[in-house]
């Protein structure tokens, strides 16, 4: 496995803010309550005095919100809504949506015509070849040959991401989180603006063939400047699919350390409590848990379980799995909470249980944040070896792993730390230990932050070459 890196502590940034490039962050969604990862990656940026641009290609109508979003200074836009693409021929799709867009492409046809008309070919051709093969329901009644529609919609938005970059001197630099469509609009824009760009690549969104059907992946990696990923694990399968691999860089996502510190933990009567944290889906392996809750209630042990989470499809399989083992009163489902919430309720775990699994369509998670905060709070956590979570926990040492869907041995884990006060408490130190060496925030940003210093000086550095003005400059 390779050796993650380990960034030093941050210093002051020795170049004024003014003289710098901007970077503009493209997301899906902003702020996400489920990618906290994404807010503290950005306030991080800030304090390390990179400026940014925030575009969401969607409105997140979440009711939580994380406080930290409430210290982000950048500007956020969000892209113009668009209708739903299912069940709808792209004709009348285009009617309904291209007014919204029309002005930007219209601007970058007269700016950069060559581009534009070289970027839309690009799609136009990825939209065929990704065509579907079976009937969608949705064909364009003889108008159209059918496209992969999803291609059409993303140069659209791509446009508009494009346009207000050019209108901003200062952006030198595009970068999208997540390789799927995000990626796909931001290298589009990238295409259509003439700015470099660059991508985090997460954890379903490398593995699942779907979201990047074809060697689309491949085209989008070897376009970028560069690539981050989340564990040593993705960056293997990316360097593989890479045709420069030493491009692709791990970068862990990281939290705030002292924020998610240990505290006191009072003696009471009240049984242990067994946490668990995550959407409801079915990779989180919460069937497991409630399974092996069931063995531990018939061992006659003493604990309470808890599983925190937005609403998702497996949700009613769980409920429907306590009521059968008649679990009610050992285990307890609760909804998505803040993290000034959450950070109260790890205070009271005894233990912390993820047991991931990968799907059979290759959707799984990479290192999954909320097991770095409960090793962060001191709770020692059970989880399983997949994906890049051994490279966080040496079995044993840092917390217990188990094999994905294995009931009885995640019983058995949860059944050790509940009985073994020492191992309990070792683990503990080592898990905080471990997240301070190689999660904290004020660390892993820094990789990212030297990266697009690298990438913006190299800009600039052909700019000052070519005689064009640096941003925030204007030519006398």
């Amino acid at each position: 496995m390779p050796t993650p890196p380990t960034a030093p502590m941050p210093e002051q940034p020795h170049t004024p803010a003014s003289q710098r490039g901007c970077v503009a962050y493209v997301m899906n969604a902003f702020p996400r309550l489920s990618e906290t990862f994404i807010a503290h990656e950005i306030h991080q940026l800030e304090r390390l005095g990179q400026p940014l641009q925030l575009f969401a290609v969607k409105r997140e109508r979440e009711a939580h919100v994380h406080a930290v979003v409430g210290a982000i200074r950048a500007p956020l836009h969000h892209l113009p809504e668009v209708s739903s693409l299912s069940g709808t021929a792209l004709l009348p799709w285009l009617w309904r949506n291209l007014p919204a867009y029309g002005r930007d492409h219209a601007m970058l046809l007269r700016r950069r015509p060559l581009a534009w008309l070289a970027t839309a070919a690009t799609a136009l051709g990825l939209a065929w070849a990704h065509r579907p093969r079976g009937g969608d329901g949705a064909a364009d009644a003889g108008l159209l040959p059918r496209l992969r529609k999803v291609t059409i919609k993303e140069f659209l938005q791509a446009g508009h991401v494009a346009a207000r970059v050019l209108a901003t001197p200062e952006v030198g630099h595009l970068h999208g989180h997540f390789c799927h469509g995000v990626a796909t609009i931001t290298w589009f824009a990238s295409r259509l603006s003439g700015l470099p760009f660059s991508f985090t690549a997460h954890a379903k969104d490398i593995y699942q063939a779907d979201l990047n059907p074809g060697r689309l992946l491949e085209r989008k990696l070897g376009a970028a400047r560069f690539v981050a990923t989340c564990t040593c694990a993705n960056a293997a399968v990316l360097q593989q699919r890479h045709p420069r691999p030493d491009d692709v860089h791990t970068i862990y996502h990281g939290l705030d350390t002292d924020w998610f510190a240990p505290a006191d933990r009072a003696a009471g009567e009240k049984p242990p409590l067994l946490l668990a944290v995550g959407r409801f889906v079915e990779k989180k392996g919460f069937d497991q848990l409630v399974a092996a809750c069931a063995l531990l209630r018939d061992q006659g042990l003493r604990f309470r379980c808890l599983i925190v989470g937005e609403d998702g499809p497996a949700r009613a399989g769980i409920e429907a799995q306590i009521a059968r083992l008649q679990l009610a009163g050992h285990v307890d489902l609760q909804g998505a909470v803040t993290q000034d919430q959450l950070r109260e309720i790890y205070r009271g775990a005894h233990a912390f249980a993820l047991p991931c699994q990968v799907m059979e369509d290759g959707d799984r998670d990479g290192f999954p944040n909320v097991l770095a905060e409960a090793m962060a709070m001191g709770v020692p956590v059970v989880s399983t070896r997949i994906s890049g979570i051994p490279e966080m926990i040496d079995d044993g040492v840092h917390g217990l792993l188990v094999p994905p869907r294995d009931a009885p041995a995640l019983a058995a884990a949860l059944q050790r730390l509940l009985a073994d006060p020492a191992l309990h408490a070792g683990v503990a130190l080592a898990a905080r230990a471990r997240i301070c060496e190689r999660f904290d925030s004020r660390r892993t940003t820094v990789a990212l932050r030297d990266l697009f210093a690298a990438e913006l000086a190299r800009r600039q550095q052909l700019r000052a070459d070519t005689g064009l003005p640096q941003p925030g400059q204007v030519r006398a």
